[in-house]
């Protein structure tokens, strides 16, 4: 909660903050998010129960309480490679349904054919955006409307450029773009996010140090020299 009131201070209305609440437990997302939206937070990203694999019952229930005790919009994320656990289409539609504030999803399952699903399911109602930085061109394509990206953190301008020519549907130079900034997305992911892309950041000086907290730690050798040189090859 120190780092979402931290941000909302320094952005001071010029961007809405999405506020990272989510938890695999029910009360302490509950928690989470009437402290953030106390704060100012103009959104809650609520990541699937982690390790618990609750029940698609289980999933509705968990993001309905949430939904009942705030009005700001809620970006349900879907990214079972770290949880276990996909956020169903079906569920996705009860909520919709029942709360007009759950109206965005974040799709990090890798598939594009997911994405061909929720829009089957719920078209223009829901907002689809894509996990992967490396799948937000071909999520685009078939209906996503943008990325909550990791690469944007180093190339803001790169990123923001590939999702504006797509939504323009001018994807001959979204594909060109594409291809250039591939290496770089590959690469930020060759070890577990975000180690990647805090070492890119303090290598390009726009954050102070790399430094996670265990289990994660600094980078392999092999693995960081792969990454200044995708880095290294876009900047030529």
């Amino acid at each position: 909660m120190d780092v979402v009131r931290c941000v909302i201070e320094a952005a001071r209305g010029r961007v809405p903050v999405v506020a990272g609440t989510g938890s695999n437990s029910t009360a302490e997302a509950l928690q989470l998010t009437r402290a953030a939206q106390e704060a100012g937070a103009d959104a809650m990203l609520l990541v699937a129960p982690y390790y618990n694999r609750p029940t698609p019952e289980g999933l509705y229930r968990h993001f309905a309480s949430i939904a009942e005790v705030t009005d700001r919009p809620i970006v349900l994320y879907s990214i079972p490679g770290r949880c276990g656990i996909e956020i169903g289409v079906p569920v996705v539609e009860r909520l919709r349904a029942q709360f007009p504030h759950v109206r965005y999803i974040k799709e990090a399952g890798g598939s594009v054919d997911r994405v061909d699903q929720l829009k089957q399911a719920l078209g223009r109602d829901l907002t689809v955006l894509s996990g992967d930085d490396s799948l937000t061109l071909p999520f685009m394509a078939v209906g996503a409307e943008g990325v909550i990206s990791v690469a944007s953190n180093l190339l803001p301008r790169e990123v923001t450029r590939l999702t504006h020519l797509a939504l323009a549907g001018d994807y001959r130079r979204a594909s060109l773009l594409h291809r250039r900034l591939y290496p770089v997305f590959k690469a930020l992911f060759v070890e577990s996010n975000p180690g990647p892309v805090k070492t890119a950041m303090a290598d390009a000086g726009l954050i102070r140090s790399p430094a996670m907290r265990l289990p994660l730690c600094a980078m392999s050798a092999a693995n960081l020299a792969l990454l200044r040189k995708a880095v290294a090859g876009f900047r030529r």
